[in-house]
């Protein structure tokens, strides 16, 4: 029987929801219906703020472990506020997301990369 996308472990989803992501600030997005349609498509897991409020609402894609077999990594995206966008990242994560399928064009406008904390006491 040949492997599946979601053979093994699969995707997982991390949505951030705490002082922005997930609250009112981000208005006419359902973000409890949002959370829901996303764990039809994989395990989701649900941060404290991830520190990148500007991009509000944040979504992290995690690869499945055959996704990270084949060099997948942890995909972020940003300002996900609307059900089309919520859509997009089903469909990618139900073809097996980061490392088995790649990110759908209309995605792309929504990764970035997080910045990186520095040190304490570092410049």
């Amino acid at each position: 029987m040949a492997a599946t996308p979601n053979a093994g472990l699969p995707c997982r989803i991390v949505v951030c929801r705490d002082c922005c992501c997930g609250t009112r600030k981000i208005r006419g997005v359902d973000h409890a219906a949002q959370t829901e349609r996303l764990r039809e498509a994989a395990p989701v897991r649900v941060s404290d703020c991830l520190d990148v409020c500007d991009q509000a609402n944040v979504i992290v894609v995690q690869p499945s472990a055959e996704g990270r077999a084949a060099g997948g990594r942890p995909v972020w995206l940003g300002l996900v506020n609307d059900p089309a966008a919520t859509e997009d990242v089903v469909s990618w994560v139900r073809a097996g997301g980061p490392g088995v399928a790649p990110v759908p064009e209309i995605l792309d406008l929504y990764v970035f990369s997080p910045h990186k904390k520095r040190a304490a006491g570092g410049s």
